[in-house]
């Protein structure tokens, strides 16, 4: 693998360290009971490696029913990407 360049891709060691200057903001969620559809929602960005850049994978789950709500891969702008998903979850499904 080293004569042809290839290589594992992980992370490297104190990834989880965090800087003592960043804030650290609490977790809101705990003491709410989660019992019912669309009451919270969750969303992950997963950047996918390409062969020339990155490709953005955004999910939009839903944590009663752990249902993937929508998801999108896009390789333009995150923010625009997550606009158009909230407006098709609310607008088209019915939420």
């Amino acid at each position: 693998m080293r004569l042809m360049g290839l290589g594992a891709i992980y992370p490297k060691r104190r990834t989880s360290r965090p800087h003592p200057d960043h804030k650290v903001y609490p977790y809101l969620l705990r003491s709410l009971k989660i019992d019912r559809p669309n009451q919270v929602w969750a969303t992950d960005i997963t950047y996918v490696p390409m062969a020339r850049g990155f490709m953005y994978l955004v999910a939009v789950m839903d944590w009663n029913s752990r249902k993937v709500l929508s998801w999108r891969l896009s390789n333009s702008s995150i923010s625009k990407i997550i606009l158009i998903m909230a407006y098709h979850i609310i607008f088209f499904d019915g939420i």
